[in-house]
């Protein structure tokens, strides 16, 4: 099937005008054009191509009242379909791409399955429009161009390619200005006001992620627990094109892996027990917008194979149209969703293992950003500090009436330089919180965040505890290598929400079974608190 899609311009109207005895279509024209002379030669770049080509389909896109556009369709040699697109400006080029690009999409998911050929002609229309679809034409829809003046016709040749030949070039251009990109403070990045810091590290962590932005790929966040994995995924959605789209956020750890599946593709009713009725996954929340997939490296190998499936583009099509099925369902359902994921493991060192897959890793790190730890950008510390504060201000003053914003001194900025913050900027901000609501003063002080941090519960703590407590006496080796084993068993049953097949994967145990008879054997109850 040959279809062509072209807008109807100025010289097309007029032609239509030089063609017709009828007076009141002459009016028209001149209502829409202006003047109609001096009169263009022939019978306008339209009509030439189809005198001159055989199409099956033909679109014609105007931006003129509605009578005069259908009026030039009955002019014209054969049918054509008609599509109203009122536009302020016919120069504007966010515009004529927005409008343009919604119906190459909307033919794209209408043909889907069908083979067809694509043209495209340049000649009606602005130089605006032009310009459009060449954009179009040469990377999301594929399609031979035409050109036409007075009664010639030819096929042009556009001797680049977009996606090969210029944007790689592009890209290592702006690859190489990377460190000047370094140099713009995150407040002063459009969408990533709310990182704070003004650090090396973060600069370089938000320029790549401003660029990741611009572009219709996977993004894959590393990053320690508490770095702030989510804020730059909201940033990134927010200053893409997909900004005014659905943001929807999927922790891969808190769910029941059995669930999560569910929770990724919807599910039909009656799919399963308990399933009284359809449910929308967030990939179909997510249509139009970005998926954010947190603790994507807690995923089965099971669920992995299948988000593989989906991330994969069906044949020639748009690089974030996803192919899926509900729970239950017979039917493929297609949704256009860019996928960002974020891990605090290292997924390259458990690929050897066998615990994620190597496909999958490559499908999801198209664009890799690392957020750096707190301890590495120590200078950040009170920026992000005072950031957080407020938030913890604003958001007391709002429960408490008359309630007066806490400050933070100097030796509070000295001890928060002197820690490692091993939980990052979330662990920052509930030592912050913890002073804000015991301190009796407007000024929290370095004893304030010091008596916070000792009531923390900390990993690095317990381990030292763990590992200096005082030998003699009571003490048994095996009572005390007892009760680590209940530390970690009960954790383990916590974080996979008592899913023992889970919690075995994640103690690094073979089997399900052992896990249960260590539970039996040391009498845990990790329930009871």
């Amino acid at each position: 099937m040959r279809i062509l899609v072209t807008w109807v311009g100025h010289t097309d109207l007029r032609a239509l005008a030089a063609c017709s005895d009828d007076e009141k279509t002459r009016e028209q024209v001149v209502d829409a054009v202006g003047r109609l002379q001096p009169l263009p030669e022939g019978v306008g770049p339209v009509h030439s191509l189809l005198n001159a080509e055989s199409f099956d389909r033909v679109i014609v896109l105007s931006n003129y009242a509605e009578p005069i556009t259908r009026r030039f369709l009955t002019w014209l040699p054969i049918e054509a379909e008609c599509r109203i697109l009122p536009l302020d400006a016919p120069t504007d080029y966010g515009a004529i791409f927005r409008a343009a690009d919604a119906e190459l999409g909307r033919l794209a998911e209408e043909l889907r399955g069908t083979e067809y050929e694509l043209a495209i002609h340049l000649s009606p229309g602005t130089p605006a429009m032009a310009a459009v679809w060449v954009l179009l034409g040469k990377t999301r829809y594929p399609a031979s161009f035409y050109q036409s003046y007075k009664d010639d016709v030819w096929l042009t040749e556009i001797p680049f390619d977009l996606t090969v030949d210029v944007v790689p070039e592009l890209l290592r251009g702006a690859d190489s200005n990377l460190q000047h990109l370094a140099a713009v403070p995150p407040a002063e990045v459009p969408g990533f006001e709310r990182i704070a810091g003004d650090s090396q590290a973060i600069r370089l962590a938000v320029g790549r992620a401003r660029k990741a932005a611009m572009r219709d790929v996977p993004v894959l966040l590393l990053g320690e627990s508490g770095t702030g994995k989510e804020m730059f995924a909201q940033a990134i959605h927010g200053s893409s094109h997909r900004r005014e789209k659905p943001f929807v956020v999927v922790n891969c750890a808190a769910l029941p892996q059995a669930l999560l599946e569910s929770e990724l593709f919807g599910h039909e009713k009656n799919a399963f027990t308990g399933a009284n009725r359809q449910y929308r996954g967030a990939f179909e929340r997510a249509d139009g917008g970005t998926l954010f997939l947190d603790e994507i490296g807690e995923c089965t190998l099971d669920l992995q194979a299948k988000l593989l499936r989906v991330l994969q583009p069906p044949d020639g099509g748009p690089p974030c149209v996803r192919d899926l099925r509900r729970v239950g369902s017979e039917e493929d359902l297609c949704v256009d969703v860019r996928v960002i994921a974020a891990t605090n493991r290292d997924l390259i060192t458990k690929i050897p293992e066998g615990s994620f897959r190597e496909d999958l890793f490559y499908r999801l790190a198209v664009i890799t950003i690392r957020l750096p730890a707190l301890r590495e950008r120590k200078s950040d510390i009170a920026a992000i500090a005072e950031s957080l504060l407020a938030s913890i201000n604003a958001d007391f003053a709002q429960s408490e009436p008359g309630y007066q914003d806490k400050t933070i001194s100097v030796n509070a900025n000295a001890f928060m330089l002197s820690q490692g913050w091993p939980g990052n900027v979330r662990q920052l901000y509930n030592c912050l919180l913890q002073a804000a609501v015991m301190s009796g003063g407007h000024e929290l002080t370095g004893v304030d965040l010091k008596s916070a941090v000792a009531e923390m519960p900390s990993l690095e703590q317990a381990t030292r505890n763990v590992l200096e407590r005082p030998l003699g006496d009571d003490f048994s080796i095996e009572a005390h290598l007892a009760d680590v084993q209940r530390h970690f068993l009960k954790r383990a049953m916590r974080e996979a929400r008592g899913v023992k097949v889970e919690a075995a994967r994640l103690l690094g145990l073979k089997n399900y079974q052992t896990l249960d008879a260590q539970l039996k054997r040391l009498q845990v109850d990790w329930e009871s608190d």
